[in-house]
């Protein structure tokens, strides 16, 4: 099952997406997708009310925006340098164990919502991730078990402004939460939907030019091993997106570097999370 939340900023509802590929309007299930929908299994209970309501539902217009499929999550906690490919672009080793950070709440926006550089930036970078959405509270558990914790899969976009990343006191937190860096989506893909993780073509281009081209499978921690090792240091609530890393091919890592400017195109995918495009704005606009 592929959940959507369809409509404006800050209204939107509940939605589906059934193997016919159409969307269709859950709102008389009577919940958003957010902490205490994951909390209660969720998923379970709606595909069991799908049975007996699925043919009455309303379909979703498809010209209707997809906002985040996640309503307010706690946290975006996220992992840097998972790729062996990204860690050699930048000058990076591996780290000895995963290195997380946190990314504001506030920065979170739909799949295909525009992109705004923040006041003063010029290193404004592109990162395409696998996200894993939480589905129930996760604190010290094991790696053996660490996947019985995940609702889902989802597509994520790590924008993150450079110098305010690494220049500015060097706290990655500055240059990876302004509003918009973190488009969710466009639809949360439940774990039965991506048998296989490990096996995914991602890929971004910038103005149709790619930039990003790998696979899930040049993951360095795995996802049980993250959500182990990250749930030791904070506990992981129902409906927190956790994201897993970028590939080779950001801006930052080129040679000369490379950087969005106002007016550019970006569009991004992973096997079986669907794909995403962003206009870049700049912040006033």
């Amino acid at each position: 099952m592929k959940l959507i939340r369809f409509g404006n900023p800050n209204k939107e509802n509940p939605g589906i997406i059934i193997d016919d590929g159409i969307r269709y309007d859950v709102s008389s299930f009577g919940e958003d997708y957010d902490e205490i929908f994951f909390a209660s299994d969720g998923i379970a209970r709606l595909e069991k009310w799908l049975q007996a309501h699925a043919d009455g539902l309303p379909k979703v217009d498809d010209a209707a925006r997809l906002g985040p499929p996640v309503c307010r999550p706690g946290k975006i906690a996220c992992i840097g340098f998972n790729y062996k490919d990204h860690a050699r672009e930048t000058g990076k080793q591996i780290p000895s164990e995963p290195v997380f950070f946190l990314k504001s709440t506030t920065a979170l926006s739909g799949g295909n919502d525009d992109v705004r550089i923040p006041r003063g930036s010029g290193k404004t970078d592109w990162e395409v991730e696998l996200a894993v959405v939480i589905k129930k509270k996760a604190s010290y558990i094991e790696k053996e078990n660490a996947l019985e914790y995940v609702a889902g899969f989802v597509l994520f976009n790590d924008y993150s402004e450079r110098e305010f990343q690494f220049e500015r006191g060097g706290q990655f937190v500055k240059g990876k939460s302004a509003d918009t860096f973190a488009p969710l989506g466009p639809f949360l893909a439940t774990s039965d939907e991506i048998p296989d993780y490990l096996n995914l073509r991602m890929w971004l281009k910038v103005n149709g030019v790619i930039k990003q081209d790998s696979s899930t499978s040049n993951m360095f921690y795995d996802v049980p091993t993250i959500l182990s090792s990250m749930s030791r240091y904070m506990t992981l609530s129902p409906g927190d997106i956790v994201c897993t890393g970028t590939p080779s091919g950001v801006g930052h890592g080129r040679k000369p570097p490379e950087y969005l400017k106002k007016g550019d195109f970006v569009e991004y995918g992973i096997d079986g999370l669907g794909s995403a495009a962003q206009k870049v704005r700049a912040w006033d606009d």
